[in-house]
């Protein structure tokens, strides 16, 4: 092994390296003193202590040179004065340490942005720029000579039937809420009816038979509105023609459909939506029943309005929050005088929810009460409390609307015992028994007020009301 390396080194000159430069001075004697055991190339070898020393040496240096030359090994690595390998942060030659340094390389220029501002990704140029139209290049093969005059334009493609309910079926129970027939038109305006344009009043007049009368009256402006902005006069006979085919399907889901259909075909003709030969073109070519109902209600309408005066043009009447005060008030008395009459409480209550006013119930239990007071005998009482009790339980007078009428009458009981000056007795008596009834909660009926000390029933009549000396 000896031989070897002294073989080796004769072939490969080098220099001879002061041991007082690569090695403290403390460890020279440590180096040269015995045969050490050490590793030259990667072979364990024993050898004299100055060849182990030059051996040392010379395996330095490659091991320093393999690792310069090293792929995975920094292009900026350096080595310090006593041997070792400096590593540096970023190579010179990185790209990295290029994009770091955004000065100019060539050492010229202020700082400024390349190109003014226009130059990069996603950039359309300085500001202010403005580019003119391209020119069109004919010799290119995709040129198309005809597409020079186009004019663009949006295409809404028309509805058929299926879309036109699902569109205009909103549209119009949306108008029922806010009644602007102008919105409506507007919506229409904007849709391509096509072919079902006719199918728009045949629409609204089979919703607005299940609707309200309010509603029915909102159907009959509408189509007023519509008539001559959005439809034609062709349009609103076509389609009442087919709403006159179509009622015996509409009676299945609403029985009133023929006697409603009439009215609505009595205001059109009024309102200068059909013509005057509408009804007479009908005239012995009737096999429906159904029709022939709707069409002589219709002409029976038109014959009053021309012989009585008949106002057909408020045959629906208004709804409840369009109309007075003052009329309501005569409304709800006529309701309570006929119910006092007929004894049908299942009249009162439809006739009560027909009003379409349930902010205004208060006053249906106000004058009850005044009637009560201002009635003789128990049966106006008994029926009164029977009225009010079935109006509560099927909740179309709610709790708060029962309270108000009730505390109306506490509060105007001064002013009412003046016409009426049994009054008070009489109202504690309604109040007990409307508190018995369950109508009323403990704490109304503890609001009831009392005239005082004045008394109207003496201990020697047996607890009777003296009625006959007021």
């Amino acid at each position: 092994m000896a031989t070897d390396c002294e073989a080796w080194l004769n072939a490969n000159p080098v220099e001879v390296v002061d041991p007082s430069d690569s090695f403290p001075s403390g460890d020279e004697e440590s180096i040269f003193t015995g045969n050490v055991k050490t590793e030259v190339n990667g072979n364990w070898i024993t050898a004299p202590t100055g060849t182990i020393h030059e051996a040392k040496l010379k395996a330095k240096v490659k091991r320093r040179l393999r690792k310069n030359s090293s792929r995975d090994s920094g292009k900026g690595d350096s080595l310090s004065d006593n041997g070792e390998v400096v590593r540096s942060a970023v190579p010179p030659t990185s790209p990295k340490g290029k994009l770091l340094n955004r000065r100019s390389r060539m050492g010229k220029g202020r700082g400024l942005p390349k190109k003014g501002g226009a130059g990069g990704k996603g950039v359309w140029g300085t500001p202010g720029e403005v580019y003119d139209e391209d020119e069109v290049d004919f010799k290119d093969p995709n040129y198309d000579a005809e597409q020079e005059n186009c004019v663009y334009e949006t295409v809404v493609l028309p509805l058929d039937e299926e879309t036109f309910e699902k569109t205009v079926t909103p549209i119009v129970q949306e108008y029922f809420e806010h009644g602007d027939a102008n919105e409506v038109a507007e919506l229409l305006a904007e849709l391509n009816l096509g072919s079902m344009r006719g199918n728009v009043p045949m629409l609204a007049v089979s919703l607005a038979l299940e609707a309200k009368a309010s509603h029915r009256e909102l159907t009959s402006r509408l189509l007023s509105e519509l008539c001559g902005h959005v439809l034609t006069a062709a349009d609103m006979e076509a389609s009442f023609h087919k709403l006159l085919k179509e009622l015996p399907d509409l009676v299945l889901d609403t029985p009133g459909a023929p006697q409603m259909l009439g009215q609505f075909i009595a205001r059109a003709v009024a309102d200068n939506i059909l013509p005057n030969s509408f009804i007479d073109g009908y005239k012995g070519r009737v096999d429906c029943e159904y029709a022939r109902a709707a069409l002589d209600r219709a002409a029976v309408l038109l014959r009053m309005s021309q012989w009585t005066g008949l106002r057909i043009d408020n045959l629906w009447g208004s709804g409840g929050g369009q109309r007075p005060v003052n009329q309501l008030i005569k409304e709800v008395n006529l309701l309570l005088k006929e119910y006092l009459l007929s004894g049908d409480t299942l009249e009162a209550e439809r006739c009560l929810r027909e009003l379409e006013v349930p902010h205004f119930h208060h006053e249906f239990v106000y004058e009850a009460l005044i009637m009560v007071l201002e009635s003789k005998g128990d049966r106006a009482l008994q029926m009164i409390l029977q009225l009010l009790k079935s109006l509560c339980a099927s909740t179309v007078i709610t709790v708060d609307q029962l309270r108000r009428g009730f505390e109306r009458v506490y509060l105007d009981m001064a002013d009412i015992s003046i016409d009426v000056p049994c009054a008070y007795s009489l109202l504690e008596q309604f109040v007990e028994r409307s508190f018995n009834a369950g109508v009323i909660d403990k704490k109304l009926r503890d609001l009831c007020p009392c005239r005082g000390r004045k008394r109207f029933i003496s201990e020697g009549d047996g607890g009777c009301l003296k009625l006959e000396s007021y």
